[in-house]
């Protein structure tokens, strides 16, 4: 069986609960024609690159489908149906990734700092208005 990672993305104004019962919807499409769910990921809602449909966010989900084609056409088939999901992708892929994914990785880093905490270390840029007016000019003597 081929591996493949399908990533859909739902309307931003649907419940959670929504977005579990279409994953689940999916999920016994794929097992009803001979293909398995090895991993799903949640990754909340994210603002999207551009407007789809009038929507400027949506719920991302990913999901490792390992399955033959005719599972993933079928998949596809019905989310171009299904009136909550505004857009799909499948690509298929040598071996699923290890762990979390990128996405879910980056969001859990805690390690860096935040761009605000650094801020003691540095001296302020003015200490006083005032004191960063203009030097006053002297004047030299023409030498001739």
């Amino acid at each position: 069986m081929a591996l493949y990672e399908h990533i859909f993305i739902a309307r931003q104004d649907i419940q959670p609960q929504q977005v579990e019962a279409i994953t689940a919807d999916l999920t016994k499409i794929v097992e009803d024609n001979g293909g398995k769910i090895a991993k799903t990921e949640q990754w909340g809602i994210r603002t999207l690159a551009y407007r789809i449909k009038k929507y400027k966010k949506g719920h991302y989900v990913l999901m490792n489908v390992e399955g033959s084609h005719e599972a993933i056409a079928e998949l596809e088939r019905n989310e171009r149906l299904h009136e909550d999901v505004v857009r799909f992708m499948t690509i298929r892929v040598e071996e699923f990734e290890e762990g979390d994914s990128v996405v879910l990785r980056a969001r859990d880093r805690d390690t860096r700092p935040s761009r605000f905490e650094n801020r003691g270390s540095r001296p302020p840029r003015f200490e006083n208005k005032n004191a960063a007016a203009k030097p006053e000019a002297t004047t030299k003597p023409a030498t001739e």
